[in-house]
């Protein structure tokens, strides 16, 4: 860093009070001020700078701080409206419109969009026709659906999937045919309507053990109060295991 020399300093006189002569100017040339160091330049920067960063940290806090005192304020009128709803209420007891105000679930909307279905395995050492299937232990549920007299009767008109599985074994070939259906009742008639059927013939090449699978499954528009049943041709071919002998349905 250079400094200008070339500036001008305040002339001096020189007075002689025995001399009559005018004074005489003296000029001196007087030296540059003295250069600032260096370190004491950098050490007022860093004095500036943690000033800085301390203001901003205090802000940030000032904000946090704020932002706690809004929330906390918030919490408490909530809990103050919440306690003169509960003052309106009825035995103690919200009514449904001050549930509704305050964000409490509808059960009754949960209630009417239950799940229309079942899944029902085989019943073991079933002897009787239509099959009979186990509704309480196992691989099985059923919502909204009710298992009633061997089959499942449908609380919801609309459409849905039905199916079916039997397992078919034995330990010697007789070849009669493997006959496998689904059918409905309708409560209003006497009569049976087949809606889904499988036939198997020529199963079995030779006298030994032989096993086979049927399965049907389709959608249909069944009514309230319909039931749907299984029937097989044979009850002593069916093997009841729940993975390999299943029937139910679902509303679509």
């Amino acid at each position: 860093m250079q400094q200008n020399l070339n500036y001008a300093y305040p002339q001096i006189f020189w007075v002689d009070a025995g001399n009559a002569s005018p004074p005489v100017a003296c000029s001196s040339v007087a030296g540059p001020p003295p250069v600032p160091l260096r370190k004491d330049v950098k050490r007022s920067q860093r004095r500036d700078n943690t000033s800085f960063y301390l203001f901003i940290v205090f802000l940030l806090v000032l904000l946090a701080l704020t932002g706690v005192g809004v929330g906390t304020y918030k919490i408490l009128q909530m809990q103050d409206e919440l306690a003169q709803l509960k003052e309106l209420t009825i035995d103690g007891r919200l009514t449904p419109a001050l549930k509704k105000h305050i964000g409490f679930p509808d059960i009754s909307t949960k209630k009417r969009d239950m799940i229309q279905a079942a899944h029902l395995t085989g019943k073991e050492n079933a002897k009787s026709l239509p099959l009979e299937w186990e509704d309480k232990y196992g691989r099985i549920f059923t919502s909204g659906v009710q298992y009633k007299n061997t089959g499942l009767v449908v609380n919801e008109t609309g459409l849905y999937f039905v199916y079916s599985m039997v397992y078919f074994r034995w330990t010697s070939c007789e070849n009669n045919p493997l006959i496998h259906t689904v059918f409905k009742r309708i409560p209003r008639l006497p009569t049976e309507r087949i809606l889904m059927e499988g036939k198997k013939t020529n199963y079995c090449a030779d006298r030994g053990m032989w096993a086979r699978n049927s399965y049907l499954g389709a959608v249909f528009n069944l009514t309230r109060s319909d039931s749907l049943h299984v029937n097989v041709s044979d009850v002593k071919f069916v093997g009841f295991e729940e993975s390999k002998t299943f029937f139910g349905l679902y509303k679509l």
